[in-house]
């Protein structure tokens, strides 16, 4: 049950964090460069935060837990994601829609694997 407190906590923060970079302004052209910037940061964090409990398996399980089911489960924004890509799809904006679904993707696939890459430079 103290797992499920370390996960809700550290959910908690996360889910705090994507608010505050949610009320940050932002150039309106129709593709969420928020939720994106959110997906990437989010991927990165836990590449990084994953990679570096392998090279210190002395760091706290409950940490890691806090860390990286919390705090990047409650800022990461896959749901949010979702939505605005069927939003961007059902306003005809198909080319915006298939950019936005490619750059999350790519983009966050990279920045986990440089995250990975970070902890262990």
């Amino acid at each position: 049950m103290l797992d499920c407190l370390y996960v809700g906590l550290g959910g908690f923060a996360g889910s705090v964090l994507r608010y505050l970079v949610g009320l940050l302004p932002f150039a309106r052209d129709g593709l969420p460069w928020k939720t994106l910037g959110i997906n990437v940061l989010g991927a990165f964090a836990l590449g990084l935060l994953s990679a570096l409990a392998v090279k210190n398996p002395g760091l706290s399980p409950r940490l890691l837990l806090l860390l990286r089911v919390g705090v990047c489960g409650g800022f990461t924004t896959f749901s949010t994601f979702a939505f605005e890509t069927s939003a961007l799809l059902q306003s005809g904006q198909t080319w915006t829609a298939a950019g936005y679904m490619a750059a999350s993707l790519v983009l966050g696939v990279a920045a986990a694997f440089a995250g990975q890459l970070c902890a262990n430079a």
